[in-house]
């Protein structure tokens, strides 16, 4: 008898009080582990997550904690070989591993770069801009995002044993939340030798993680408002679990990826010849056999013009006629098993219901030549392609065979097909293929509402895709009715999902001192030392400087002119220029305003101000004329360290304004300023 799964809870490796049940590989029905959670302490679980784990997470930075997501990330990636050899079991071949294996690991790091580029080094992240709430400008509104104080609870699905709880993990570490994660738990064992180098790592801290492997029991007993649970499976788990009192009583967040009969259609303008016509069967075929059809993004449904009906099956079938079922380890195979002989039961069963309303035109549900493994022990099945023998029947748009089967639907034209595929009642993702862009604006502006990602696929961006079942990080991973109606991913998205988004109402100083961005209206200060004098340590939100005045000229505006060669009329045609009720003769070009600015405020010499790498939110808002004075306000409005990096970046709230007072100019500087 093999060992029993062991979790991980309260900072220590758990193992049940009992035999646990045998879970089985899918290549060779050998016991690969057993399972059970018996005797282990859900209640104490969330209450370590909750006091341990969440208050240490939750005071690193958003850089601090991308960092650590960064270095666990390569550190996985280094020994994934070993994950590979146990993938096998789960009937994935090499190509099949990549995805869970590669594709979860590439996930943290993306989301490690997404949170340095796009978040502050700061544990508060700030939504939108200042809201003014009052006439005078001393009250003001600002939506800020926090932690939540509570624990993230992941229910995984057995197809993707790796990727399934990285992409869950990742967003919510990132947002400063911890984690329990519930595998399914047929490939538990995959998702436990994972988890049992992300604790040897040491990397995470005390608590942030921690890993359920066998029943869930009670689990949802214990969560309350400021928890959440993800969860992915069927859809009549996610309805049973939406019912639960936690759920409905307590304001529990609950999300779910559930079923999708995800459609992947062949525009009207596509011919037999057409190179698109290639990528549609070949995307087609991919998405049957990669893990053995077992994605919830997999295409189920082919709608096709019916004039090509024949044809896609054809080219469809000879591709198919060349995939290689068997041992994932055995030479030439490219098609593994199912998950197990209990899922490619259900898969067999749900091909008997599709099967009253279309015909088998490949593959044999009952037969599979399989290479280096014993058909009978292994959950192997041959690839099922069926034509739909009535487009309106409900099989098609109804059952869900979770593996290597798909159904060819005949449509008239761009609008039934949308029908066609809205009868999923809701999807993951459908794909276009088509060359043209009027076919695509339209059948993608159709299928929006029920999906949540649409792949327009054609010959000039093929060789770039990453194809239609594969979610990516920064995208949203998701979609309406059916499909469960969450989101996933979605690159920082997916963090803010996490977090709470609340109102804060106050005086510009207070709103300052809350989202450490200077708010107009909040207090300056002019130091002794020019601002650019100081370094990342010495510099202090509202250090200002104020430049100028200095008188614009014509001769200012025709050397410019001349200089860059921009000569539009408004700075060079006088007549033109006073015909034109937005300038009533010749102006300044805004960007010779914005480059006098800078010759305003810039301290030459050298010092810890190392570049200006850009300008933000420019705006031109009133003209400036020949004669008239510029003068600049400087004020140091962000400030974020970057982690690995000796300097920072400083954003600084530029305002031109002329003799009058009126702004001419407003943007953002942004500086990359040297450390102490």
């Amino acid at each position: 008898m093999s060992g029993v799964l062991e979790s991980y809870a309260c900072g220590k490796w758990f193992s049940a009080e009992d035999e646990g049940t045998p879970l089985l590989s899918a290549v060779d029905a050998h016991e690969v582990a057993r399972i059970s959670s018996n005797g282990l302490d859900l209640r104490a679980m969330t209450d370590y997550a909750r006091e341990v784990g969440g208050p240490g997470l939750a005071a690193l930075t958003f850089h601090e904690r991308a960092a650590l997501l960064k270095q666990l990330g390569l550190v996985l990636m280094a020994g994934k070989d070993e994950f590979y050899e146990l993938s096998r079991h789960t009937g994935a071949t090499a190509r099949d591993s990549g995805v869970d294996i590669d594709g979860g690991f590439g996930t943290l790091l993306s989301y490690a770069s997404k949170a340095r580029r796009e978040l502050p080094n700061d544990t508060v992240a700030l939504d939108g801009d200042v809201e003014p709430l009052g006439k005078r400008g001393t009250f003001v509104g600002q939506h800020i995002y926090t932690s939540r104080r509570g624990v993230a609870v992941q229910i995984n699905a057995f197809n993707f044993p790796v990727w399934g709880f990285l992409e869950k993990l990742a967003p919510a570490f990132i947002a400063g939340v911890p984690s329990i994660v519930k595998p399914a738990s047929q490939t538990a064992y995959l998702t436990e030798l994972v988890f049992r180098r992300i604790v040897e790592s040491g990397i995470l801290p005390e608590g942030s993680v921690q890993l359920l492997c066998g029943s869930a029991r009670d689990l949802l007993d214990h969560l309350g408002g400021q928890d959440s649970v993800a969860f992915t499976g069927s859809a009549d788990t996610a309805a049973m679990l939406r019912a639960h009192p936690a759920v409905t009583g307590t304001g529990l967040h609950f999300t779910a990826e559930a079923d999708s009969l995800n459609a992947s259609i062949l525009g009207t303008d596509v011919s037999e010849d057409d190179p698109e016509f290639e990528l549609y069967v070949k995307q087609l075929v991919t998405e049957m056999t990669v893990k053995a059809g077992q994605k919830c993004t997999a295409i189920r449904r082919a709608l096709v013009p019916e004039s090509l009906v024949d044809a896609v099956i054809g080219a469809a079938s000879t591709r198919l006629g060349r995939v290689v079922v068997g041992d994932p380890e055995a030479e030439g195979v490219t098609m593994g098993a199912l998950a197990s002989v209990e899922q490619r039961d259900e898969v067999l069963k749900s091909l008997r219901g599709l099967t009253k309303s279309a015909e088998v035109v490949f593959g044999d549900p009952d037969h599979v030549d399989v290479v280096g493994a014993d058909p009978a022990k292994g959950a192997f099945m041959s690839p099922i392609l069926l034509r739909a023998n009535d487009k309106d029947a409900p099989e098609p748009h109804d059952i869900e065979a979770f593996g290597p089967v798909a159904t060819v639907i005949g449509y008239t034209d761009p609008a039934e097909a949308v029908s066609l595929a809205a009868r999923g009642k809701g999807s993951l993702v459908a794909s276009v293929v088509t060359k043209d862009a009027v076919v695509a604006a339209e059948m993608v502006r159709g299928l929006a509402p029920y999906h949540g990602r649409v792949l327009v696929l054609n010959e000039k961006d093929a060789r770039e895709s990453t194809g239609h079942g594969s979610p990516l990080p920064v995208l949203v991973h998701g979609g309406p009715g059916r499909a469960g109606g969450g989101e996933e991913l979605g690159g920082i998205r997916g963090v803010f999902h996490h977090m709470q988004r609340t109102a804060v109402q106050g005086s510009p100083d207070m709103v300052t001192a809350v989202g450490h961005r200077w708010v107009v209206g909040s207090q300056r200060t002019e130091p002794e030392v020019h601002p650019f004098r100081k370094d990342l340590g010495e510099l202090v939100i509202g250090d200002t400087i104020v430049g100028g005045p200095r008188q614009v000229t014509r001769a200012d505006i025709d050397h410019f002119a001349e200089f860059t060669g921009d000569t539009f009329y408004a700075h060079t045609d006088p007549e033109a220029a006073a015909a034109n009720p937005l300038f009533g003769g010749i102006v300044a070009h805004g960007y010779l305003v914005v480059s006098l600015a800078a010759g305003l405020f810039v301290d030459p010499a050298p010092g810890p101000v190392l570049a200006n790498f850009g300008v933000d939110n420019l705006r031109f808002l009133t003209p400036v004329k020949a004669d008239d004075s510029l003068t600049v306000t400087l004020t140091a409005k962000q400030i974020t360290p970057r982690q690995n990096a000796d300097y920072g970046e400083v954003r600084w709230d530029a305002v031109v304004t002329n003799q009058n007072d009126d702004p001419v100019a407003s943007y953002d500087v942004l500086t990359l300023v040297a450390k102490p």
